[in-house]
């Protein structure tokens, strides 16, 4: 695999110098400060491009171009931001940088309750709670017939733990879970959190996956006119939540995306995280299944309850068999090797690094501080030696 770290670009705390010396030699980063349904310019692309070159790394992968909300409700002028994806993946190819992430997750790029969740061993981690969440749907946002989703179990807990919580916990909590929304540093109001709620209230999944699907019909052409890979996150977390649909999340989903647009372009970011929430999914099987169109991998490890809560665990603990992932990948590159292919060394990198040590009093990307990330990698990268060795690849 080819090691790589997210690097949000100049504004990181995490400097591309720290991960040169982490080990690191591949970059995965985005131009953030383009807004969604622009497109990246060649310079602007060429820019962060040197700017990565000058210091001995390299710019492999792009997470992520942001989908429009208006492509994935397929309403309003969706066919000019079509139009833009279409050009910023050429002039992507044009600069040299041939693998797109992305992900169709409506609103909502990702979702916690807790962004510093203490671990027994004092490091913080994230972690989602089922109940400080539906107490946010119901009695924070107070989002329409938001208690038909919930069990009277659920409601009764939620409610207590709202009323035990101070309005600065309920603050934070909002401002926690509003922190997934695309420019979200500019600030939300609940009213304004509602109303984009509002533009899902006619698509339901069956919907949302023809819009996956007549996106990626309009898109994975150019991908392979311009030797593009693109490689879709799941839904992080991969149930429905405030009443938005889920279509990135199972085996049958990625069945049905790869059986409509079979182009090998249309790939997937294989997010152990993300999908391992989801017990009924078996990652070493899902890998399996659909490694020839794995290019791009996210390793990181979840540990779950029965009542829909997780966090994110250490690398090598959680409910992912990371060895079983991690042998199956190289047993995916051999056979790309034997078979003459180009894209053999997958790009890979640790994802949701635990703050810790020096971290925890410095201010921190969520789930991106460095010392988490960088022990991550040592444990990945010692794992896959392992494994490579008992293999004698």
């Amino acid at each position: 695999m080819k090691e790589s770290w997210r690097w949000y670009g100049p504004k990181d705390p995490v400097s591309l110098s720290d991960i040169k010396q982490a080990g690191a030699t591949d970059i995965v980063t985005a131009l953030h400060h383009i807004p969604n349904g622009v497109i990246w310019p060649v310079e602007d692309i060429l820019k962060r491009k040197n700017t990565i070159e000058s210091v001995g790394l390299k710019w492999t992968v792009v997470e992520s171009i942001p989908v429009h909300e208006n492509i994935k409700t397929r309403t309003g002028n969706y066919q000019e931001y079509i139009k833009n994806y279409q050009k910023s993946i050429q002039n992507l190819a044009s600069c040299g940088i041939h693998i797109v992430c992305y992900n169709f997750m409506p609103v909502l790029d990702w979702t916690r309750t807790s962004l510093d969740f203490e671990l027994e061993d004092g490091s913080k981690a994230l972690r989602f709670d089922m109940v400080s969440f539906i107490a946010f749907d119901v009695f924070i946002l107070k989002r329409p017939n938001a208690k038909s989703a919930y069990s009277d179990e659920q409601l009764r807990s939620a409610e207590v733990y709202f009323d035990k919580s101070s309005k600065k916990e309920r603050v934070k909590l909002t401002n926690t879970i509003i922190a997934g929304l695309p420019g979200a540093e500019k600030g939300y109001t609940l009213e304004d959190f509602q109303a984009i709620l509002n533009t899902y209230a006619s698509i339901d999944s069956n919907k949302l996956k023809e819009n996956l699907v007549a996106f990626l019909k309009e898109i994975v052409p150019i991908a392979e006119d311009y030797k593009v890979l693109l490689c879709i996150h799941p839904d992080d977390p991969p149930f429905s939540i405030l009443g938005l649909p889920r279509v990135v999340s199972t085996g049958e989903d990625y069945e049905y995306i790869f059986n409509q647009v079979p182009n090998i372009c249309n790939g997937i970011t294989f997010c152990t995280g993300s999908l391992g929430v989801l017990p009924e999914n078996n990652l070493v099987e899902l890998f399996k299944k659909l490694a020839n169109r794995v290019h791009f991998i996210h390793l990181r490890s979840t540990k779950r309850d029965k009542h829909g809560n997780f966090y994110e665990a250490n690398h090598l603990e959680g409910d992912v068999d990371m060895h079983g992932i991690i042998k199956e990948i190289l047993l995916e590159e051999k056979r790309r090797k034997i078979n003459g292919q180009t894209n053999i060394a997958i790009p890979m990198r640790p994802d949701h690094g635990h703050q810790m040590l020096d971290d925890l009093h410095k201010r921190t990307n969520p789930g991106y501080s460095a010392i988490g990330r960088l022990r991550g990698l040592a444990e990945l990268r010692g794992l896959t030696f392992g494994i490579a060795k008992h293999l004698s690849l």
